[in-house]
């Protein structure tokens, strides 16, 4: 079954990413050979020029985070069946056609966020609704994934180890990069063979702290590198992560088709499973919630148009690093899912925990979060399938270390670049109050306090620990955005762009807004009054950002059913 489903997924994004993803680059963006903003508004810090592999491994790694693990493992309280088939059908129909749209729109608009672009092709009120959502969405993407590198850390020292060697790594790379100018391709082995350092050294010298000390190092990390200019960490660091993608891709893949081993994990397991907040939850409306950035995400949106579009270098590079690095997340979710259905059972079953077939839909989520947590069980599972093929001569250790930095690499880039993100979109949401206090505003979007306020909120967060809640309320402000920037998309392809066939961008937004829409009314309903209950401020703070996010939803669908056939203004 393993060796199936990795073929068949293969496949399907190959084929996907050679026809369907060659039309819209040729018959809808329209991809040119352009001065791109990097190059017309280069500026040291934000508007760098990157290599597209150097990009590709930003893009990738800020997209990915940890959701595209945790995401699918949550979801097999479902069964592996629908999980697997909202993975493909999310990324083909939905995920990638929404993240090249927004990396190619931003572009063309010199590198200005998705927001931006709803404000010029529906309204101005929609562009400020929009930027509120986004900056919610920002804060509890902190606090999902400090809440889950919290728990990975503690569980396994290796791993913070490791991530710690590969800053340094990353640092080092950087100068030879961009100081030293040494050839791209020496520079690239030399980076390589200190990630294979970091990775031994981070087995060799674990470091283990409690929660609260993480917590803190995260908290100014986040802000210093959300802070520094992009060529210093940024694009180094990531293009290390891209390599460890590579490897880990191909190391899961080979052992995905060689292990032939069935599936242990029921195919299907109930409509209403215990998922979010130990409640009964329903396929429908919920599971965009709990699979998130696997399947298809508007997180991917304010990474295209806010870090991404500002480093590309040829628009041609739009493709395979907006639609190709979708349909690679997409890849990756397959692996995950072939994993912990071949070999999760097991895994949970050896740290004592009372799991079986019969009962997985109502005990799977409790006793995987009481054995190792999502990301642990990921990597745990990893290394057994690993350990089930030829593939076994790599120590089982090292193995866990690599699954478990693959986690901790993009979470943590996903943290700094949203806090980035969020010093854009503060800057953004604050420019009216210039014109009446620039003192004030010059104070506010320095880029050291920009970045140190949704840190602040963000972290406070995923202190609290509650990552049942935290990781829905994630989803629920991530699907959300996913909807209303695919209608941003389709607007403009509509009237900038003058494309025809904008239903295939339509008709899944609309179904997606009445989906997330739904979910957020039932996660707002049904679970967060226990959570107000047990924890009180972080039970409130999320209500609350839950009630804001459905008000500026109503807002933005009523302003583009009433502008999305009108004329731009310039138009008109």
């Amino acid at each position: 079954m393993t060796t199936l489903i990795v073929v068949v997924g293969l496949a399907v994004y190959v084929l996907l990413y050679l026809t369907y993803g060659k039309k819209l680059e040729k018959n809808v963006v329209k991809a040119t050979d352009d001065e791109t903003p990097s190059q017309r508004m280069y500026d040291g810090v934000d508007y760098v020029p990157a290599k597209a592999p150097v990009l590709f491994g930003h893009h990738f790694a800020s997209i990915a985070g940890a959701a595209p693990i945790v995401g699918p493992v949550l979801a097999m309280a479902w069964g592996w069946v629908p999980g697997l088939l909202w993975v493909w059908f999310g990324n083909i129909f939905i995920g990638a056609v929404h993240d090249y749209l927004a990396l190619m729109a931003s572009v063309r608009y010199d590198g200005r966020s998705v927001q931006f672009v709803a404000s010029d092709v529906i309204a101005k009120r929609t562009g400020k609704t929009f930027y509120w959502l986004v900056f919610f969405l920002l804060i509890l993407v902190i606090g999902a994934f400090g809440a889950v590198l919290g728990n990975m850390f503690i569980a396994n020292g290796q791993v913070p180890s490791a991530y710690i060697l590969k800053l340094v790594a990353a640092l080092i790379l950087g100068v030879l990069l961009y100081r030293v100018k040494m050839n791209f391709t020496a520079a690239t082995v030399i980076g390589i063979i200190m990630l294979i350092l970091a990775i031994i050294g981070g087995h060799q010298f674990p470091i283990n702290a409690s929660r609260d000390v993480w917590m803190l190092v995260m908290f100014f990390y986040i802000i210093i590198a959300s802070a520094v200019p992009v060529n210093i960490l940024l694009q180094p660091r990531d293009y290390l992560n891209s390599w460890l993608l590579y490897i880990g891709l191909a190391i899961g893949g080979i052992a995905a088709i060689f292990s032939f081993t069935g599936f242990t994990a029921p195919a299907f397991t109930s409509f209403s499973p215990i998922v979010s907040g130990g409640q009964p939850s329903p396929f429908w409306p919920v599971i965009p919630l709990i699979i998130a950035c696997g399947s298809l995400s508007g997180f991917h949106a304010l990474v295209g148009s806010g870090t991404t579009s500002k480093q590309i270098e040829k628009e041609r590079h739009g493709l395979p690093i907006g639609y190709g690095a979708m349909l690679t997340e997409g890849f990756l979710s397959t692996i995950v899912i072939i994993s912990v259905s071949g070999f999760g059972l097991s895994i949970i079953q050896g740290a004592g925990q009372d799991l079986t077939v019969a009962n997985w839909g109502s005990a799977y989520a409790g006793a995987m979060n009481a054995s190792f947590g999502a990301a642990t069980t990921f990597t745990n599972s990893y290394a057994a399938m690993v350990d089930s093929t030829f593939l076994t001569i790599l120590p089982t250790e090292i193995v866990k270390v690599i699954a478990g930095m693959w986690v901790a690499s993009f979470a943590m880039t996903t943290l700094d670049t949203t806090n980035r993100l969020g010093r854009y979109t503060l800057t953004e949401i604050l420019m009216p109050m210039k014109a009446k206090n620039e003192g004030m505003f010059n104070f506010l979007t320095n880029r050291w306090i920009a970045s140190t306020i949704p840190a602040i909120i963000g972290i406070y967060l995923a202190w609290s620990g509650s990552f049942t809640v935290l990781w829905p309320s994630f989803g629920s402000a991530n699907q959300l955005i996913a909807s209303i920037a695919l209608l941003t998309g389709a607007a403009w392809v509509v009237k900038r762009q003058k494309a025809k066939n904008a239903n295939i961008v339509l008709i899944p937004a609309y179904l997606l807004w009445i989906t997330v829409t739904a979910a957020i009314i039932w996660f707002s309903v049904v679970v967060l009054p226990g959570t107000i209950e047990n924890d009180p401020v972080t039970g409130i703070v999320v209500l609350i950002i839950e009630i804001v996010m459905l008000i500026m939803n109503f807002v933005f669908i009523i302003d583009f059913l009433k502008n999305k056939n009108k004329p731009l203004a310039s138009e008109a």
